[in-house]
């Protein structure tokens, strides 16, 4: 098995594509058609998590934040990342990181640690605009099932909790094959009616060959006439942080002491308690803030998240509670994510989970 085999998996799960704008998610290191031997999970990769990854005899290092985030001016020592690169070029160990597309898919890092505070039923905070595709195809009516079909397997067709969704209308379409053309129906040089249905489907930008080349394949047609439309629509499946409920609502200090105990954060930041009871939860690990007033307009009762300023506490009792779960805290699960759907998916392979403290935050009692 290749390298890439894991990445091809893994970004089936949270398609780069998804990332945002500023992120560097993907390969960062080595040549992804290696074969693969042993792979250690982490949220950061530091010189103590290369050390280790030489002494497991790992191949691939996976992780969450990319070390290499901005665009490098020189590789010298003493520069930050140059030990690492250097170190893992010398010993042919591969870096992947995984980190923002992972954040904005719906059953990424935030339902994982959602599900660890009891929190069900969620949806995307935030959902990412533009994401979404229309196409619109012509074909005969004989032939209108199996395009459909085709369409519906490549991932065309999902809205919501629904699949295999389709508009279709039944109309003519009018068309004259040359003398180079080799036409399914109708003669050269002539021109030819043909009853046909228009299809329409969605689907997620990222998604675009693979539902093209499925339509292609299963189309009888020489030429396939078909149009994409780009659409503004949200795409509810991929965006910014979650919002969910508890299955029984708690009172705030009981809820507090459910995210602390499951976290293992020692302390948590939090705006002043309004005295009401816990169940619509709003979370984004790591970096959350610029989610705040869309957790209030979605009626959460406390949002979670992390790297709060300190005016991001004012001006929200009644309303809403906010609390600092903490960066590392909040993300350290993505080895866990990471650990479970890598065995489910390559369970005779070796994966490793760090052992490495790579929290830079540490707590004085």
């Amino acid at each position: 098995m290749k390298l890439n085999d894991i990445a091809a998996h893994l970004e089936s799960l949270a398609p780069l594509p998804l990332q945002e704008d500023y992120d560097n998610s993907g390969w960062l290191i080595g040549d992804p058609e290696v074969e693969f031997r042993r792979a250690l999970l982490c949220l950061d990769l530091t010189n103590a998590v290369m050390e280790e990854a030489i002494r497991e005899d790992c191949n691939l290092v996976i992780a969450h934040h990319p070390f290499i985030f901005r665009g490098l001016k020189k590789i010298v020592a003493g520069e930050p990342e140059t030990h690492i690169i250097t170190t893992a070029i010398r010993h042919n160990i591969a870096v992947y990181a995984i980190h923002t597309n992972l954040d904005n898919v719906l059953d990424g890092l935030n339902a994982r640690v959602m599900s660890m505070i009891g929190v069900e039923d969620c949806r995307v905070l935030r959902p990412q605009p533009g994401k979404l595709l229309k196409l619109a195809v012509f074909c005969p009516d004989g032939h209108a099932d199996s395009v459909r079909e085709a369409l519906f397997s490549a991932g065309a067709g999902k809205i919501g909790n629904y699949d295999c969704c389709s508009y279709n209308v039944s109309g003519e379409g009018t068309f004259r094959a040359s003398d180079k053309a080799n036409p399914y129906v109708g003669e050269k040089n002539t021109l030819h009616h043909e009853p046909e249905i228009r299809i329409e489907v969605i689907f997620p930008r990222h998604l675009e060959g693979r539902v093209v080349a499925a339509l292609l394949k299963a189309h009888p047609y020489e030429e396939v006439a078909y149009d994409l439309y780009p659409l503004e629509n949200l795409y509810p499946l991929a965006g910014s942080g979650l919002i969910g409920a508890l299955k029984e609502p708690l009172d705030e200090a009981g809820f507090l002491t459910r995210v602390r105990q499951a976290t293992g954060i020692p302390v948590i930041r939090h705006s002043p308690l309004r005295n009401t009871a816990v169940q619509r939860v709003a979370l984004c690990t790591g970096s959350g803030g610029f989610l705040i007033r869309d957790a209030l307009r979605a009626g959460a009762d406390i949002f979670l998240t992390a790297d709060l300023r300190y005016h991001d506490f004012f001006g929200l009792h009644p309303r809403m509670i906010i609390a600092d779960i903490g960066h590392y805290e909040s993300e350290r699960w993505v080895k866990d994510w990471l650990y479970n759907v890598l065995n489910e998916k390559f369970p005779t392979f070796a994966f490793l989970i760090s052992n490495a403290d790579t929290n830079p935050v540490k707590y004085f009692f």
